[in-house]
């Protein structure tokens, strides 16, 4: 697909994004959800960008142009959008929100009416309707069938309340120092709020978005901010969330950054001796490292794993019957609590192991070893199938044979090779690396 990328449609605002562009992609949208349409409404979020003003308008109007009623909600985390679209009983959900990218980028999220977001036949149908004028010239509605839009400011409670119901009842923050840092974007005002209703001693950084400033020198892309706060104020722990608030990164009492893998790891075992781990597996993607999978399988829990991305990290959820799954990159879905990645409910979750078990967040996840891992990013002119390139396969038989994993793919968006290389001993991976990118040079030459 060109339109859609890994997670929605993503590029600059005012440029692949401009009102033009965006109101087609609703007009398309609006014409596929109408088969399935139940309530006749759309709910809209967004994170707090400038760009999101135009892009939300350009969005409200094209879903009206088709007959559909929206509900404009505001600047709202990612999950939120999931949770309040199947609570309010929409047809859909849409989230305005580029992520981690820079203030300058946009995007566009879709979510289905139970909250999950839409599949990749579901984008390819959209992007089809997308690139043919002539259909969604027809579709356009008039007089009475026209569509409404109206704002309501009031449902960041439900998600308040939703949020606070995933962390044990038992179980409160009084007493923890916590630092939390939201990257100048969505989740500003819900996450603050979270944790002092729970009873933590709250300290906030990057919670003032001005429209320019979301995740610059902040968020889970700069942890090191955050690490220097959680020192300074002698803080039990630190969570940096991005601009939509989906990922979590966590820093604990010593200033450490924690690794998204153990982090995994240290919750899915949690989960397990709580009983709570259904058909004790679970689901990463194929970038995580083989130290997890060896710590999970030594405790009886099988690593499922997916292509890159948290709609398919849910997507196996769903076919192995696991409950619990995340990508190393701090998209951790607890399918029990939420739809998609909500660094929120990650958060609480690894509090309540926290308090559970009566460790430090230092003793809580630095529980195991990563085995070394190398990349590559080797520039090419064409991208001949791997499986295609003679001795691509001796070159993958001789990595095995010495006990390491490998990782290798084109970039779908830069003319790349991306090589990971993964082993027990750095000085053989490094040995490893070097021939399999000599190997490829020579072979993409």
């Amino acid at each position: 697909m060109e339109l859609f990328g890994t997670d929605g449609v993503r590029g600059l605002a005012g440029g692949k994004l401009n009102p033009m562009n965006v109101m087609r992609l609703a007009l398309a949208a609006g014409i596929h959800l109408k088969k399935t349409s139940k309530y006749n409404k759309i709910l809209v979020g967004k994170d707090t960008r400038k760009s999101g003003y135009m892009i939300e308008n350009a969005l409200v109007s094209g879903l009206t142009a088709v007959g559909f009623d929206v509900v404009q909600i505001g600047p709202m985390p990612t999950p939120a959008i999931a949770f309040i679209t199947e609570n309010m009983r929409c047809d859909a959900g849409i989230m305005i929100t580029a992520s981690h990218n820079p203030y300058y980028d946009n995007g566009i999220k879709f979510f289905g009416a139970t909250g999950n977001k839409l599949g990749e036949d579901c984008e390819q149908e959209i992007e089809n309707i997308y690139n043919n004028m002539s259909r969604i010239e027809s579709a356009f509605v008039t007089k009475k069938e026209i569509g409404r839009s109206q704002r309501i400011d009031d449902v960041v409670g439900r998600y308040i309340v939703h949020i606070k119901n995933s962390f044990p009842s038992k179980y409160s923050l009084y007493g923890k120092r916590i630092v939390v840092d939201c990257a100048n974007g969505a989740s500003y005002i819900v996450a603050p709020t979270v944790l002092r209703e729970l009873g933590a001693d709250v300290i906030e950084l990057a919670n003032e978005p001005d429209g320019y400033n979301i995740n610059t020198n902040c968020g889970a892309m700069h942890p090191e901010i955050l690490a220097q706060k959680v020192i300074e104020t002698r803080a039990d722990i630190g969570i940096a969330l991005d601009g939509d608030a989906d990922r979590i990164v966590i820093v604990d009492e010593k200033g450490e950054v924690v690794d998204g893998d153990k982090l995994i790891g240290a919750l899915a075992i949690h989960l397990k001796n709580e009983k709570k781990l259904t058909n004790d597996k679970v689901v990463a993607t194929v970038m995580s490292n083989k130290g997890l999978e060896d710590y999970l399988l030594s405790h009886g829990v099988i690593l499922e794993r997916s292509d890159v991305g948290d709609k398919h990290v849910l997507e196996v959820m769903k076919k192995v019957g696991s409950n619990f799954g995340g990508e190393q990159s701090g998209h951790v879905i607890f399918s029990d609590y939420a739809k998609t990645g909500d660094g929120l409910v990650s958060a609480l979750q690894a509090f309540a192991y926290m308090i559970e078990t009566n460790k430090t967040a230092s003793e809580a996840f630095d529980i195991f070893e990563l085995y070394p891992q190398e990349q590559a990013n080797l520039k090419i002119s064409h991208k001949i199938p791997i499986d295609e390139i003679e001795g691509a396969k001796e070159i993958f038989a001789e990595i095995e044979s010495k006990e390491m994993r490998y990782l290798v793919r084109y970039s779908g968006t830069e003319n790349l090779m991306r090589i990971l290389l993964e082993g027990k001993e750095q000085h053989s991976l490094h040995i490893m690396m070097d021939k399999t990118v000599s190997f490829f040079k020579k072979a993409l030459a």
